[in-house]
């Protein structure tokens, strides 16, 4: 296999001045870098990239855990992650984790042997302190609060605009009130936030009869509705999370031939718009850029970004 070494003695120059040309730096002569392109042309040589990474230290590869695709929380969070690795000439690599501990392990051994410049966590069932640990042999960015684990952050304030909503149905006469949560409160800093907003508007934890767990999607919504009803619970209003999940409810109610709660999504989708739903854009695209570039500059800082409740659409 042809490698950089016979480049250099077919045309008579030293390796440095071959991989400058190869390369595409300065400091060559038109004469010189023909001279050698002819060569390299001639023996179809192309650069080893895996060699060429170990030698300059860096993979310009950013693997992205995410637990899966299927809630906008994670599509507009790799959208910004994506955008941003675009204007960076970085790579990002999807690692995908269903909040598989032993996975996520495996990943930042990824980072240990150096498949990876850094590990962005869009969420993970590890615990902080031990993606923490592995900070020593790269960058590891979470998408949440750090609280005291020292990891850089980037992550959307969701306490304040969940209160916020929580306010604007309280002061609207919304006493019933139904919450739909991706994951469990016990396990996810998400849920937490509601369960602590609630507890600040209403002056008590959510019960957990209120709560409906592993909603996702539009037909998770579907299936949200179903289950308050045949528990016989009837809520005024019901804050879902996000705008594909409360059209879901909406659906479940109107098969069922129930009146529909008044409804608030999240994330500002296309299909609240078209229904006029009052929502939560928390910018999760503006998050995810902001991970990426924490991720490749290697600061430990945290960044918040406010979120806000739109009410009329």
């Amino acid at each position: 296999m042809t490698n950089i070494r016979d480049v250099a003695r077919i045309a008579g120059y030293s390796v440095s001045t071959v991989s400058r040309v190869i390369n595409q730096q300065n400091y060559v002569s038109a004469a010189t870098r023909a001279a050698i392109q002819k060569v390299v042309d001639e023996l179809d040589y192309a650069p080893n990239d895996v060699a060429r990474d170990l030698s300059r230290g860096k993979t310009f590869n950013v693997g992205v855990v995410l637990p899966h695709e299927d809630h906008p929380y994670f599509t507009q969070l790799i959208h910004g992650i994506t955008t941003a690795a675009f204007a960076a000439k970085y790579h990002v690599v999807l690692l995908s984790s269903r909040y598989d501990a032993d996975l996520e392990l495996n990943y930042l051994e990824g980072l240990r042997r150096k498949a990876y410049d850094a590990l962005i966590f869009t969420s993970h069932g590890l615990p902080l302190s031990q993606l923490a640990y592995y900070q020593q042999y790269g960058s590891i960015v979470i998408c949440e609060h750090p609280r005291n684990s020292g990891l850089p952050a980037a992550y959307a304030h969701r306490r304040t605009t969940y209160r916020d909503a929580l306010v604007y149905l309280k002061t609207h006469g919304y006493q019933r009130i139904g919450l739909l949560m991706s994951r469990p409160i016990a396990v996810s800093a998400t849920s937490q936030a509601t369960a602590d907003a609630y507890q600040m508007v209403f002056g008590q934890r959510p019960a957990p009869e209120i709560c409906v767990t592993d909603v996702i999607t539009l037909a998770d919504g579907e299936r949200a509705a179903k289950t308050y009803l045949q528990r016989g619970q009837h809520f005024d209003a019901i804050l879902a999370n996000s705008d594909d999940i409360a059209i879901g409810v909406s659906r479940g109610y109107q098969a069922a031939g129930e009146p529909v709660p008044f409804l608030i999504g999240q994330e500002h989708q296309l299909s609240g718009e078209l229904a006029h739903l009052p929502t939560i854009d928390h910018y999760f695209k503006k998050v995810g850029e902001h991970a990426l570039q924490l991720a490749i500059s290697g600061e430990k800082k945290t960044i918040a970004i406010d979120s806000r409740l739109i009410t009329e659409q």
